[in-house]
C-alpha cells in the first residue's frame, strides 16, 4: 500500500483485523500511526512493518504492560512526528529477532537504546537520524558482530566517541555520527573497520591530527568537515585509493595537498575549503579523470591555475554502467555556489561539476583551457590576484549556473560572447581593472545588475550608470556675419563713448557749481579769474584780428 495518498488512522482501519500478515508496508502515504503499534499487538506472522513516511504519534493511554505477540525482523517508523517528543515504544522491548531498526525524524528523547543492540544480537542497521536524544554514546556489553549500518546524527549526543567503537562494531560498512557534539580525538580503534566505506562525522567538535589509520582501501566516503582538525594530508588517505569523497573543511589543517592524490582514481569530490593550506595546486590532480567537484576555497594556495584539469559528472559513468552500485553517493554536500552555500542531496550531486579557487593567493591568468570544462555548473576564482584579461574561450561553459571571477586584477574587455551562456544565473566580475562596454543585456545578461560590474572605473554601459558614448554639445544658433559683427561692435563703441562723454562733462560741471557755492573764497577767485580771462581775450582780438582791418569794437565794461 505505499506510495500512495491513503489517509485516516490506521488503528481503525480493516487491516487491525487480518492478523495474518507478514508484511505491512504503509511508507509515502498520509496514514496516522501510533509508535505503539497497539493495534497490530495480536498479529503472531509480523516479521516485516514499514510505516516510514507517515504522521507518527503517540497514543494518549498506551497498554505498554501487554507483550505483542509478533517478533519483528524489521521496523521502519520514520517519518513526521507530532504530538511533542516521546520515549522509545516498550514494545521494543520485547522484540529480539530486529534486523533493521529505523527511528529517525521522530523527535524521540532519551539516551542511546543500548538494549536494542543488546537484545538483539542480528541487528543489521540502526537508524536513528534527527531526533533528540542526548547524553553520551555508550556501547553494549558485548562486541557486535553484525552491526553494518550505524547513524545517529543530528541528536544531541556530546562527550568523546568510545575509543573501543572499532573492536565493538568491526563490521560497520556505513558510520554516520554528524551534526552532534562530539570532541576529543578520533578514536585509533578506527582501524579495525576494515569494512568501513562511509564515515561521517561532520559538524561537531572533533580536535587533533588525522591519524594515519585512515588508511583502509575499502573507504568511499569521508566526512570530516566543521571539526577542528589540525596537521596535515601527508599520511592520511595515502592508501585508501578507491576514494570518491573526501570532504576535510572548514578545520584548521595545514600544509600543502600531497602528491599522493593523483593516485585516488576514483575520487570525484575533493572539498579541501575554509582550511589553513598553502603551496601550489599539484599537477596530479590531473590525473583525476573522475574529478566532479573541487573546492579548495579560503586557503592560502598560490602559482597558478592549472590547465589540465577535468571534470564529469558521475551522471554519466552511471549512464555508462560504470559506476557500481556499492559507490552510491549517501551524504548530503555543502557547495557553495550562487554566493550562497547549500547541501546538496546525492539525488543531485550526480549532476553537479564545477571549481571553486576562490580566496586564495593564486596569480597569472586565467587559462584558456578553462573554456574546455564545457560540463561545469560552477566556477570561482574571485579574490585572488589574476591578471590578463577574460578568456573569450569561457562562452564555451555552455551549462555554467555560476561564474564568478571579481575582486581580481583582470583587465581589458569582457568577451561579447559571454551572453551565449544560457544557464548562467550568476555573474560577478566586479573589482578588476576591466574596460570597454559591458555585454549586451539580453537573455540571461539582462538579469544582472550593476553590482555585477561596479568597481571597474573604465567599464561602460547598461546596468552601469557610465554611457559608453560622449555627448556632443548642440550646435550655436545662426549670428550675423564677421563684417556684421565689426561694423556693429564700431557703432556700439561710438555710442558708449559719447554717452560717457556727456555723463562726465555733467558730472565735472556739478562738481564745480557745488565747490564755487560751499566756498565763498574759491567762488571770489573764479569770478576773478573769469573776468580777467574776457579782459585778456579781448585786447588780444582788439589788437591782433580787428585793428588791421579799422573795425571799431566795443570795450567791454569791467
Amino acid at each position: 500500500m505505499s506510495s500512495n495518498n491513503f489517509i485516516g488512522d490506521i488503528s481503525f482501519s480493516p487491516l487491525t483485523s487480518l492478523t495474518s500478515i507478514r508484511e505491512l508496508s504503509l511508507s509515502d502515504n498520509h496514514f496516522q500511526i501510533p509508535v505503539s503499534l497497539s493495534s497490530f499487538l495480536n498479529h503472531s506472522q509480523l516479521k516485516y512493518f514499514d510505516g516510514s513516511n507517515n504522521e507518527i504519534y503517540v497514543e494518549e493511554l498506551e497498554e505498554h504492560n501487554l507483550a505483542p505477540k509478533f517478533q519483528l525482523e524489521c521496523i521502519r517508523l520514520s517519518g513526521n512526528g507530532y504530538g511533542g517528543a516521546f520515549s522509545f515504544p516498550k514494545f521494543l522491548l520485547h522484540q529480539y529477532s530486529l534486523q533493521i531498526i529505523d527511528f529517525s525524524n521522530l523527535k524521540m528523547r532519551g539516551g542511546f537504546p543500548i538494549w536494542l543492540l543488546e537484545n538483539n544480537t542480528n541487528l543489521n542497521e540502526l537508524h536513528l537520524v534527527n531526533n533528540s536524544l542526548s547524553g553520551t554514546f555508550q556501547l553494549p556489553i558485548h562486541p557486535h558482530q553484525t552491526l553494518s549500518e550505524l547513524d545517529i546524527s543530528n541528536n544531541n549526543f556530546e562527550s568523546h566517541i568510545p575509543r573501543e567503537i572499532g573492536s565493538y562494531f568491526p563490521s560497520l560498512t556505513f558510520l554516520s555520527m554528524s551534526d552532534n557534539h562530539f570532541s576529543g580525538r578520533v578514536p585509533s580503534s578506527f582501524d579495525f573497520l576494515l569494512s568501513l566505506q562511509v564515515l561521517d562525522l561532520s559538524n561537531n567538535n572533533i580536535s587533533g591530527t588525522l591519524p594515519s589509520l585512515f588508511n583502509s582501501s575499502d573507504i568511499l566516503h569521508v566526512y570530516l568537515s566543521r571539526n577542528m582538525l589540525q596537521g596535515s594530508l601527508e599520511h592520511a588517505f595515502q592508501k585508501s585509493f578507491d576514494l570518491i569523497t573526501l570532504d576535510l573543511s572548514h578545520n584548521h589543517l595545514t600544509g600543502s595537498i600531497p602528491k599522493w592524490i593523483g593516485e585516488s582514481s576514483q575520487l570525484s569530490f575533493l572539498l579541501l575549503g575554509y582550511n589553513n593550506l598553502d603551496g601550489s595546486i599539484p599537477t596530479q590532480l590531473c590525473k583525476l579523470n573522475k574529478l566532479s567537484f573541487i573546492d579548495l576555497s579560503h586557503n592560502n594556495f598560490s602559482g597558478h591555475i592549472l590547465p589540465c584539469l577535468r571534470f564529469k559528472s558521475i551522471i554519466r559513468f552511471i549512464l555508462r554502467g560504470g559506476y557500481p552500485s556499492e559507490f552510491n553517493l549517501r551524504e548530503p554536500l555543502v557547495i557553495a555556489t550562487k554566493s550562497l552555500s547549500y547541501p546538496y542531496p546525492p539525488s543531485i550531486l550526480y549532476f553537479m561539476t564545477g571549481m571553486d579557487l576562490s580566496c586564495n593567493s593564486l596569480s597569472g591568468a586565467i587559462p584558456p583551457e578553462i573554456g574546455n570544462l564545457n560540463h561545469i555548473h560552477v566556477l570561482n576564482l574571485s579574490n585572488n590576484h589574476l591578471i590578463g584579461p577574460i578568456p573569450q574561450t569561457l562562452s564555451n561553459l555552455s551549462e555554467v549556473e555560476s561564474l564568478d571571477l571579481s575582486n581580481n586584477s583582470l583587465n581589458g574587455e569582457i568577451p561579447p560572447q559571454l551572453v551565449q551562456l544560457h544557464s548562467l544565473a550568476y555573474f560577478s566580475v566586479a573589482n578588476n581593472n576591466l574596460s570597454g562596454k559591458t555585454p549586451e543585456m539580453v537573455a540571461q545578461f539582462s538579469t544582472f545588475s550593476k553590482s555585477s560590474y561596479e568597481g571597474n572605473p573604465l567599464l561602460c554601459g547598461p546596468p552601469l550608470l557610465n554611457s559608453c558614448t560622449k555627448e556632443v554639445p548642440p550646435p550655436p544658433p545662426p549670428g550675423p556675419s564677421t563684417d556684421e559683427k565689426e561694423e556693429s561692435s564700431v557703432i556700439i563703441d561710438a555710442q558708449v563713448f559719447c554717452v560717457s562723454f556727456v555723463v562726465t562733462y555733467i558730472m565735472v560741471l556739478f562738481g564745480i557749481a557745488a565747490v564755487l557755492y560751499i566756498n565763498p573764497d574759491w567762488r571770489r577767485a573764479w569770478f576773478y579769474f573769469i573776468e580777467k580771462s574776457i579782459n585778456t581775450c579781448y585786447y588780444f582780438v582788439a589788437d591782433n584780428l580787428l585793428k588791421p582791418f579799422r573795425i571799431r569794437v566795443w570795450k567791454p565794461l569791467v
